[in-house]
């Protein structure tokens, strides 16, 4: 176990740290505001946000929705969610004084006039609680959605800010479906928005320990020397979970996880481990070194994406000693459905630093547990010292766990105790809640205090998502030529195809168990 050493306090590279921009009153506009993403994670998340001290005291949050309620229904029905979805226990007291920040908003998205009065109500609420005119919009909604509530805001005059305030507006994914529909919806948004004012959230970028990655690569000589070709075996970035698709099945059939997890989150945590050192720490910097490793990535194409790629379909089976059904016997989904439940690929990264180095990627529902992580495998040693011990030696690996236990450890190699020479893997583990003391935040909690100060460094920019869907579409396209080799099935509960497996092992390396 890692802990802080004991001056940590009155460390300068932490105080450092804890400098950040603050975010300025303000009103958060909700579109779709009745609907789970707003009750599971943006109330409980702004509510534990007021908890720590984090908002500002003016903060008024609109809800924008169709359904007829009262302000005092509509808190009611929040304060219902808060109390089952928030981290932190809700206090009478501190929610009383939150829910006295909220209001609601009735109107259809495809009404005008409902805009308009929106207009009308945001300014009397910019005089009674001090906002100074600085809103944000966030579509909490499906993208079919975005074009008519982005034209009325347009149109309504929402969309521009008055002098010496802000205007801002947060996307949800997914950010389209290929590269012609994300430029389209990119254009839809750019028509209403400035590019610097547009913050496209993937909540995987919340998480405290891919926010660490780059602390722990560039603030770590010794992570920094060797996390290159000449060191680095390969990469694993592996996204399991136990559930089906869960009444998704109308969504998730017409996705798949290559468009709902590979294309946004998985390429998102390759390019955090792969990126060059950013020229500073701004936003379009960090951003820059992103997208060079998109660009950097090797097209998988043709016949060369049944070599580099598995798509399978998770069959009938047991997961947490639960009898399941296979994916084409869950309900709405079609029976001759193609869809992929399961992708695992072989990435390269073809730049200086990473060349030769395989980076797999593996996503998957219905696997033996829920987890994500980043483990790096270091090339092992030479085989001359210890061979007469007829050991096997393992190699050194450094995960980064993403999730659910955030953290990081590095399995190495040590004598066990005794006589003899006998060698063991062992491993040096941190936890962030155990080791600062206290929970972890949300990811939508640092999401949402970012863009209300206007910090777009853990949000996607435009040229990040094209440059995904153009590794991604390559693929596809050869999935649906038939050129990608056949969808595969795998029993739940495993970890995947025996496919998957020979995808890593002609490299010489196994999949991790988490």
């Amino acid at each position: 176990m890692l802990h802080m050493p004991s001056d940590a306090p009155n460390n300068p590279l932490r105080e450092g740290l804890l400098s950040r921009s603050v975010p300025e009153p303000c009103t958060l506009v909700i579109f779709g505001a009745t609907g789970d993403l707003n009750h599971r994670k943006l109330i409980p998340a702004l509510y534990n946000l007021a908890a720590d001290g984090n908002l500002p005291p003016s903060i008024t949050v609109v809800g924008f929705a169709r359904r007829e309620k009262t302000d005092a229904q509509f808190r009611s029905e929040l304060e219902t969610a808060a109390r089952k979805f928030s981290r932190q226990k809700i206090n009478d007291e501190l929610w009383a004084n939150f829910a006295g920040s909220i209001f609601y908003h009735q109107s259809e998205f495809t009404n005008f006039e409902g805009f308009e009065t929106l207009a009308k109500r945001l300014d009397e609420l910019d005089s009674q609680r001090g906002t100074r005119g600085n809103r944000l919009f966030y579509l909490s909604v499906g993208p079919d959605q975005f074009p008519v509530i982005l034209e009325n805001l347009r149109k309504s005059g929402l969309n521009e800010s008055k002098p010496g305030s802000w205007t801002r507006v947060i996307v949800e994914k997914p950010f389209g479906t290929d590269l012609p529909s994300a430029i389209e919806l990119n254009n839809i948004v750019h028509e209403a928005f400035h590019e610097k004012d547009t913050f496209r959230i993937d909540h995987y970028l919340g998480k405290e320990t891919a926010q660490n990655i780059m602390v722990l690569r560039f603030a770590n000589s010794i992570f920094e020397q060797v996390w290159n070709a000449r060191y680095v075996h390969h990469v694993q970035i592996t996204a399991s979970e136990p559930l089906g698709v869960e009444g998704r099945a109308g969504y998730y059939d017409k996705s798949g996880a290559m468009r709902d997890m590979v294309q946004n989150h998985l390429l998102q945590l390759l390019t955090l481990t792969a990126m060059e050192p950013p020229t500073d720490l701004t936003a379009d910097a960090i951003r820059d070194e992103k997208v060079k490793v998109l660009r950097s990535l090797r097209k998988i194409t043709g016949k060369d994406v049944a070599k580099y790629t598995v798509r399978a379909q998770y069959a009938a089976g047991s997961v947490n000693g639960k009898e399941v059904v296979g994916y084409l016997d869950e309900q709405n989904v079609p029976k001759d459905s193609q869809t992929e439940t399961f992708v695992a690929l072989e990435a390269n990264v073809d730049n200086w630093r990473w060349a030769g180095v395989p980076f797999f990627v593996r996503v998957g529902k219905r696997l033996p547990k829920g987890a994500t992580e980043i483990a790096l495998h270091f090339k092992g040693v030479p085989p001359v010292l210890f061979h007469q011990t007829e050991q096997v030696i393992d190699d050194n690996v450094l995960v980064i766990r993403i999730q659910p236990d955030e953290g990081i450890s590095l399995r190495m190699s040590a004598k066990l105790p005794g006589s003899s020479l006998r060698i063991e893997p062992v491993k040096m583990d941190f936890h962030y809640g155990t080791s600062f003391g206290k929970a972890t935040p949300e990811a939508y909690e640092r999401l949402l205090l970012d863009a209300m100060a206007g910090d777009a460094t853990l949000f996607a920019r435009r040229d990040e998502v094209e440059e995904a869907w153009k590794f991604v579409d390559a693929i596809k396209e050869a999935w649906d030529s038939g050129q990608g080799g056949p969808v595969v099935k795998y029993d739940s509960g495993t970890w995947g195809p025996d496919e998957a497996d020979a995808l890593v092992k002609r490299h010489g390396a196994n999949w991790r168990r988490l």
